[in-house]
């Protein structure tokens, strides 16, 4: 559940920089978006991997 919450928070601290880039067209936000968004594509793999393993692990 720890890395749920961290999904959450990534995604709430991104959100200020997405406005900047969507709305007012600053490109260094963007920037800082794609980076947000990569981590959260790495953090959602992981726990992915870890809800596998946890069916794996209960269904022997």
């Amino acid at each position: 559940m720890k890395k749920f919450t961290e999904v959450k928070n990534l995604i709430a601290s991104l959100e200020g920089d997405a406005d900047k880039f969507y709305n007012k067209g600053n490109s260094a936000a963007g920037t800082r978006v794609r980076k947000g968004m990569q981590d959260l594509k790495n953090l959602a793999q992981a726990i992915r991997l870890e809800v596998q393993d946890s069916k794996n692990t209960a269904a022997k």
